[in-house]
């Protein structure tokens, strides 16, 4: 174990159902200088027999049963510590590589990056419909410079919060603070902008990550993650100006109408959210009532329309129509779910 170059970092809660696809895709990529850290969350389901079976298979994946939950970040942070490899890949529990991505990420580790981010490409949840080809738009390979640290920051943050994107360098990873940012969701991202990387980071630009992409298992809090948590992670960091952070995300983007009929029509907001997110920070009568009115909006309706005005204006983008059509306002869900 002592010449291991790249550790696959998972954490896993009742997963039993995905995980065997995604360690299969692995294994069948690992060389001998590669491991699996699996981490389990405390699963009810069969998800210890599944990664057991594998690990019986593949002398170098390691499984830790936890008996609590201890929530996400301090999950990740766990199986780093627990890595043996010089770089750690944080992987997801249901997707996919693409053929050939650990030679790649491989070659590319042994010229000493900080950080590797690596792209993707969605897919629907069976993983036979490409949904989006890339979710970032370069074609050739960047190389990001410590004194790129704002364009890096602006350039991908969004991107990062995909935390199979990230490779990054273990003993960079446990020389920086990571607590603050347990509850966050994103304690890699914390990891990462914290302050100035001391060396180069490369983005490469093929996707070497398949995205099931109807299988987000945190959909239902989408509204507290991405309208109150991402920003103000994003926004608390240091080393980066207003104007750089409003280029990642508003300050507060429940403050938009668009936003809050947005996650009207894909089930993530409604009167508990309201009253949870909204009640507390909301300065004026106005814009709670305007909140206010599109919670208690039918659910089916703003769905309908939100669909509707994707196909008008979205043109080729697929990912936006796919998420409206899997909410559980959506007649499309609705009749999925009847059928099976």
């Amino acid at each position: 174990m002592a010449d291991i170059t790249l550790s696959f970092c998972i954490t896993t809660r009742n997963r039993a159902a995905f995980i065997g696809a995604t360690l299969e895709n692995l294994i069948s990529q690992s060389t001998d200088d590669v491991e699996i850290v699996v981490l389990d969350a405390a699963s009810t389901d069969a998800t210890r027999e599944s990664v057991e079976g594998f690990a019986m298979r593949f002398p170098r994946l390691r499984y830790v049963l936890q008996d609590t939950n201890r929530g996400v970040d301090r999950d990740y942070d766990r199986t780093v510590e627990l890595a043996r490899g010089k770089y750690c890949w944080m992987m997801s529990d249901d997707d996919i590589l693409a053929p050939g991505a650990v030679d790649e990420v491989l070659g590319h580790c042994r010229k000493g990056y900080d950080l590797i981010v690596v792209n993707a490409e969605d897919r629907d949840g069976e993983l036979r419909e490409i949904l989006g080809e890339r979710r970032l738009p370069f074609r050739q390979d960047r190389v990001y410079h410590p004194s790129d640290a704002g364009r890096l920051f602006r350039d991908l943050a969004n991107h990062l919060s995909f935390i199979p994107s990230v490779v990054i360098r273990r003993n960079l990873w446990l020389s920086r603070n990571r607590e603050p940012y347990y509850g966050s969701l994103f304690v890699h991202v914390g990891v990462i902008f914290q302050e100035r990387l001391p060396g180069d980071a490369l983005v490469v630009a093929r996707p070497l990550v398949t995205v099931r992409n109807a299988n987000v298992s945190w959909a239902a809090r989408s509204f507290e993650i991405w309208m109150v948590k991402w920003p103000g992670l994003i926004w608390a960091f240091p080393g980066f100006s207003d104007e750089e952070k409003a280029t990642v995300c508003l300050r507060e983007p429940w403050r938009g109408w668009k936003a809050l009929l947005t996650h009207r029509a894909m089930g993530s907001y409604s009167a508990e959210e309201y009253r949870r997110w909204i009640v507390p920070q909301a300065a004026s009568n106005a814009r709670k009532a305007v909140a206010w009115i599109v919670a208690a909006a039918p659910g089916h309706l703003v769905n309908a329309l939100a669909l509707m005005y994707c196909l008008l204006f979205y043109g080729n983008n697929r990912i936006p129509r796919f998420n409206l059509s899997n909410s559980r306002f959506s007649i499309f869900a609705h009749r999925k779910r009847n059928a099976t």
